[in-house]
């Protein structure tokens, strides 16, 4: 098994994968929509993600039984969620590697996010080293962008956060080499389309009523919820990513033991 973690020849990927997610998708509609789209895969159901997603205000969620993947996003992004213990059952099982190839085949960008935390890994009795020799192989040799996520409300802001980042990148509104923002308005719109439901219209709003991001940080619940645009689910998530922040890097021991 430790040969066919670290050795990617054991599994042949094929370029010309049949499945197509930009036709399953409908991407030309996506375009369109102001809202997030999110496909959610009938067995993810379950899962919990979804009931979080439909709490969103600026996220539209249709389920359907995908042939890959577990959720698409925009017509742009095909994710894999797997939790540890997914991970560890499908190294022992050998179901890893073949799934990730067709997700390396996928005609739209790919990634997976790993869902747990060090205390995660212990309960699986996978060792450490097995499950840095699969995402090594899964990172550099498949190309597989690996997103880390402690539970499943943050890996629904990281499905956000994609959304966000891939319509900012496909407008051109982000910063590419060699170029630079001009003024620190901009600078601060840019930080604040980072936040869950944030784009570049609420940005906007939010800096007209707080005048900078140290004040829209610091801002409750009800009053982030009372500018136009914003609504209860979006100022809830906000400051549920704002307040997270220090739990995720400061005490919380169940980080002691970090996956990545």
């Amino acid at each position: 098994m430790l040969k066919a973690i670290l050795d990617p020849k054991e599994y042949h990927c094929n370029p010309s994968s049949s499945y197509n997610a930009m036709n399953f998708c409908g991407q030309e509609m996506i375009r369109k929509q102001e809202k997030i789209t999110i496909i959610v895969d009938d067995r993810e159901v379950p899962s919990g993600v979804l009931s979080v997603i439909e709490e969103m205000d600026d996220v539209t969620a249709e389920v359907k039984r995908m042939p890959l993947g577990d959720y698409v996003i925009d017509g742009r992004l095909l994710v894999e969620r797997k939790t540890i213990q997914d991970l560890a059952t499908s190294i022992k099982d050998g179901r890893l590697f073949g799934r990730a190839c067709r997700l390396a085949d996928s005609p739209l960008r790919t990634a997976i996010v790993l869902e747990g935390t060090g205390r995660d890994l212990k309960a699986s009795g996978m060792r450490r080293e097995a499950i840095q020799g699969a995402l090594i192989t899964l990172t550099l040799y498949l190309g597989i962008p690996l997103l880390s996520s402690r539970d499943l409300h943050e890996t629904v802001l990281l499905l956000l956060y994609a959304a966000r980042q891939g319509r900012a990148v496909a407008s051109g509104a982000l910063p590419r080499k060699g170029r630079r923002y001009k003024g620190k308005r901009r600078v601060q719109a840019h930080i604040l389309q980072g936040l869950p439901g944030v784009g570049p219209e609420r940005s906007k709003r939010l800096l007209e009523q707080f005048g900078s991001v140290e004040a829209i940080v610091a801002a409750k619940e009800s009053e982030l919820a009372a500018v136009q645009g914003i609504g209860q689910g979006t100022a809830r998530a906000i400051r549920w990513s704002v307040e997270e922040a220090q739990t995720l890097y400061g005490d919380d021991d169940s980080w002691d033991d970090p996956v990545l």
